[in-house]
């Protein structure tokens, strides 16, 4: 079963986050991603899908022409949990950061 961080272990994980905010009203994280064009943000888009899928946990997100918005949250926990905060590690190391 997945579990729900608590407010001790989330904050503790959205320090080493930096780039992610918190989104009280969903419990989640969410960051917002810029490229140069589509087709730069579509190849990151299709980068994340090959992670989401390994780790068997998908993002929430939105595309519209060189911006994606991704949310994280686990549904099945009830909020933010472990597998969120692996997600957003994966992805910002597709960035180098």
């Amino acid at each position: 079963m997945i579990t729900k961080l608590s407010l001790l272990d989330r904050d503790a994980a959205l320090a080493t986050l930096p780039a992610w905010r918190l989104n009280d009203a969903q419990d989640a994280i969410h960051r917002s991603f810029r490229f140069k064009d589509f087709s730069e943000a579509f190849g990151f888009m299709t980068r994340v899908a090959l992670l989401a899928e390994a780790q068997d946990h998908h993002p929430e997100w939105e595309n519209v022409y060189a911006r994606v918005e991704i949310t994280l949250t686990t549904h099945d926990a009830g909020g933010l949990s472990e597998r969120d905060v692996r997600l957003a590690r994966s992805i910002d190391g597709l960035l180098g950061g």
